[in-house]
């Protein structure tokens, strides 16, 4: 089965990129689609309204072997290991040791065997392929979640669990008072977490032993994640693995500025374990969705990475794993949490989102004067849906009115994110029809192109656009009076593309350690 399920993966990526490799992209890709979704039930419409109706097309796809250096490419990108030992990355003289669990013993039980709790696979009926019943399910659970853990926003009450990290200064100030400790207790659990760096109870001995005890039987926690795993980049770029309460992981990531000089450093964060949206140019979007990050689960990765380069974080963007706007009361307490309590200017925090029905109304009735950034990647409906497959349900032109009356309720201008693939939207042709499209919806503010950085699982399927393709994407933007900005690529070398460190250790189940591992790339 797993044989079977390997070859359909190759022949889907080589037909997929055949198909993109057309000037137009969109139009040489709609002659073939993939296959293997299931269909949803007939009549059923899910939470974001999809026409279940609608009939797939079935196609058989051509055999492929993969190139030499396709194989070396994926090699490179996707280093397998047992037993702990060293992956040699071909001519650079670099190295990673990666500790992995055991081939499996016929003797032993399936308790004693640890696959790797990192794992998130996709549910069995979510596949490749347009976007149907089973995705909409996936979203639906995430939302759920993200009611479930509104409800738990708040202080804990008396013998309740809870987490110290969650809450704000005022919220401990009013929690010590309820164990019948003094009010300034509040303020020295706060001092403790946010200046001295505390991670548990047992280090928190600014409050007396007593209090500490009677919230440890109450289960209360002070929230700090367990750092697993870092890989630190030439350019300075850090990539931590967290490892969460119920030994799931979320990647951060650390990145200093270029200067010496310069005071600034971002943490790009994750607000899910896993995602359910499918980007189909995404490693994250390559594994399937788990659940919800806590807020104290946000906040801990920017502390993670202020502790590591002992310098004040900046800057912070919601561009990790997961779809912010199905997260949206975790990912608002967050926020709260990094702009009063770690003093992270409003204005220096940026929201990223692929797009989710209803849900940027919802983030403007919080007039927050932070930055939101929309993920585009194509100038057109029907080249987006075959990029994004959530975008079935969520046209683009529904997108960019949103955007619009986002705007509007706010006054705060939206950045837009497009992400380059070389002979998929990286044509100046389809620059100029971004361009119109955007002005069509008086969305015409600025645009971060993004040249795509390799995923392993989709390395066949796209490639990075060379400077000059680039470079001619940007001009022609220009030219048509939009803003553009081209992200700096940093730590490409320490697998900086959003989730591939965290992707390579899911297809290496991994023992937990009891201190991280520092590698350097």
């Amino acid at each position: 089965m797993k044989m079977r399920a390997a070859l359909c993966t190759t022949q889907l990526a080589v037909a997929v990129r055949s198909q993109l490799r057309g000037a137009w992209g969109a139009t040489a890709l709609a002659r073939r689609r993939t296959t293997g979704s299931i269909p949803a039930k007939p009549g059923s419409r899910g939470v974001l309204e999809m026409r279940s109706d609608e009939q797939r097309e079935q196609r058989d796809l051509p055999r492929h072997r993969p190139s030499s250096d396709s194989r070396m490419r994926k090699a490179i990108l996707n280093p397998r290991t047992t037993g702990g030992q060293k992956f040699e990355r071909p001519g650079s003289g670099s190295s990673r040791r990666i500790t992995t669990v055991p081939k499996r013993d016929d003797s032993m039980s399936s308790d004693e065997m640890d696959y790797g709790p990192t794992m998130v696979p996709r549910a069995k009926t979510v596949t490749d392929g347009r976007w149907d019943g089973a995705d909409d399910a996936q979203v639906k659970s995430a939302q759920r979640d993200a009611e479930r853990l509104a409800k738990k926003l708040k202080a804990p009450a008396l013998g309740e669990a809870g987490h110290l990290l969650s809450l704000s200064r005022a919220e401990l100030e009013s929690f010590a008072e309820v164990y019948g400790q003094p009010k300034y207790r509040g303020k020295q659990m706060f001092d403790a977490m946010y200046k001295h760096g505390v991670r548990n109870l047992e280090e928190m001995t600014q409050v007396p032993k007593a209090f500490r005890e009677e919230m440890r039987k109450s289960f209360v926690e002070v929230g700090r994640s367990k750092i697993h795993h870092i890989v630190e980049a030439k350019d300075g770029t850090v990539k931590m693995l967290l490892q969460l309460a119920d030994n799931r992981v979320v990647e951060t990531v650390g990145i200093p500025a270029s200067k010496a000089s310069n005071p600034r450093l971002t943490v790009c964060v994750s607000s899910q374990v896993g995602c359910p949206m499918r980007c189909t140019f995404c490693a994250t979007g390559k594994g399937g969705f788990a659940r919800n990050l806590e807020p104290h689960e946000i906040a801990d990765q920017v502390l993670s990475i202020q502790e590591h380069f002992q310098q004040r974080v900046s800057h912070v963007v919601f561009m990790g794993m997961g779809e912010p706007m199905l997260n949206i009361p975790s990912v608002l307490a967050a926020h709260r949490s990094l702009n009063e309590d770690l003093g992270i200017g409003a204005r220096n925090i940026t929201i990223s989102t692929v797009g989710v029905p209803n849900s940027l109304m919802k983030l403007a009735q919080h007039q927050l004067q932070s930055t939101l950034a929309v993920s585009l990647h194509a100038a057109n409906q029907e080249l987006r849906t075959q990029l994004i497959p959530s975008a079935k349900v969520y046209s683009i032109d529904a997108l960019l009115d949103d955007c619009h009356s986002y705007f509007l309720a706010t006054k705060r201008r939206i950045s837009f994110e497009y992400t380059l693939l070389e002979g998929v939207n990286d044509d100046p042709r389809q620059a100029a029809e971004l361009a119109r499209q955007l002005r069509k919806h008086h969305c015409a503010s600025h645009i971060n192109l993004i040249p795509w950085n390799p995923v392993d699982e989709a390395d066949v399927t796209f490639a990075r656009p060379s400077k000059t393709r680039i470079n001619n994407f940007k001009i022609a933007l220009e030219k048509a009076g939009i803003t553009t900005s081209v992200r700096e690529t940093r730590g490409l070398e320490a697998a900086a593309a959003c989730g591939q460190l965290r992707n390579n250790f899911q297809k290496n189940p991994m023992q937990f350690e009891d201190q991280a591992e520092v590698v350097k790339v």
